[in-house]
């Protein structure tokens, strides 16, 4: 083929190519745009409350309860506040204590002696405050105890004839005095009364209940200088005639019930186990009972008292858990024993007391 012709092939090659290309021109139809999508927003992320975890924490409380302790409490004092411990050593031991508990009757000043002077007890039950002299007994011993004291009730004295008496159903305090010292015979007291000799019954020097009797009775009605004394009090009443001593509070009430002409004191609880023998007689014109004893218009009324120590409930934790059960479960016994009881207020510094010395 010529060179000619080969060109001119070519040309009409690249000709035909270029009017495809120019053909009518196709109108493209755009396509129908798909609405946005709506945008939804993010969600708010909104951090989960975190719920602090709780360690599980043991009762602080729980090694004082009755089941968890064991060992030997020993107690040791007043015949007045014995029924009052006694029954709370049966709640003790009914909540679950498996140990043993002894509590002696031996009046207040003995209790002291054997807690201060020997050291042989835990527990110092007590119908009167601790006596400062007693207080040195106890820092002088090899291992020294500071007493803590712990209100647990109220007494109101119960002044006693027999249920046989026909004259005498209130005294006067004054009264009172003459009965116990120098009077022999109840017509020397008021002209009215029989001229039958007195038959006089008192609890022994070591209790606490002899104590607050001179206290309140015999020492206003022998004054020294014009002041209530008491060494002559006491000695008043030492020296009567025709009286009986006794720490035993059950051998008082024998020896009131067998005579119309005996009289006795103690405290309430004795008079309340003995209703139908004995009578309890008004202190001018005032008769023993819940109310009057605490607001104070009973007059022989007084305070009821256990006494320990700091080492002693730490060393024993049977001793610490019988007390803060006693503070915490006395009210609820101790009408049913016979006495009345603290506020709410003093058992309440009495439990601060308590917790104080544990730390």
């Amino acid at each position: 083929m010529s060179k000619n012709l080969f060109v001119v092939l070519a040309a009409l090659i690249v000709a035909s190519m270029l009017l495809s290309a120019c053909g009518a021109p196709v109108t493209a139809v755009p396509a129908t745009e798909a609405p946005k999508a709506t945008e939804v927003p993010a969600a708010t992320v909104v951090p989960a409350t975190e719920v602090p975890t709780v360690e599980p924490t043991a009762d602080p409380m729980a090694m004082f309860l009755p089941a968890a302790v064991t060992g030997d409490i020993i107690s040791a004092g007043s015949s007045t506040v014995y029924p009052l411990s006694e029954r709370m050593a049966e709640r003790f031991k009914e909540e679950g204590f498996a140990g043993n508990i002894t509590i002696d009757s031996i009046g207040t000043g003995a209790g002291f002696e054997r807690f201060c002077k020997t050291g042989e007890t835990d527990i110092s039950n007590a119908s009167r405050k601790i006596k400062d002299s007693e207080k040195e007994s106890c820092a002088a011993l090899a291992s020294p105890r500071t007493p803590l004291e712990f209100r647990v009730g109220t007494d109101a004295l119960a002044i006693v004839v027999s249920s046989e008496n026909t004259f005498l159903k209130d005294v006067t305090l004054e009264q009172l005095a003459a009965i116990y010292s120098t009077a022999a015979k109840w017509s020397d007291v008021d002209p009215s009364w029989p001229a039958e000799a007195i038959q006089r019954f008192s609890p022994g020097t070591d209790s606490g209940t002899f104590d607050y009797f001179v206290e309140a009775v015999m020492a206003p009605a022998n004054k020294v200088d014009n002041k209530a004394n008491l060494p002559a009090g006491e000695a008043a009443i030492l020296k009567a005639a025709n009286i009986q001593f006794s720490e035993d509070d059950n051998v008082l009430v024998q020896g009131v019930e067998g005579s119309p002409y005996a009289i006795g004191y103690f405290g309430f609880a004795y008079f309340n186990e003995n209703k139908g023998k004995l009578q309890a007689l008004t202190v001018g014109g005032i008769a023993p009972d819940e109310k009057t004893a605490e607001d104070g218009t009973y007059k022989l009324s007084r305070p009821l008292f256990i006494y320990s120590d700091a080492k002693i409930l730490q060393d024993k934790p049977q001793v610490a858990a019988f007390i803060n059960f006693y503070l915490k479960e006395v009210n609820n016994e101790i009408l049913s024993v016979g006495y009345f009881p603290a506020s709410q207020a003093l058992i309440d510094e009495a439990l601060a007391t308590w917790k104080a010395s544990l730390k």
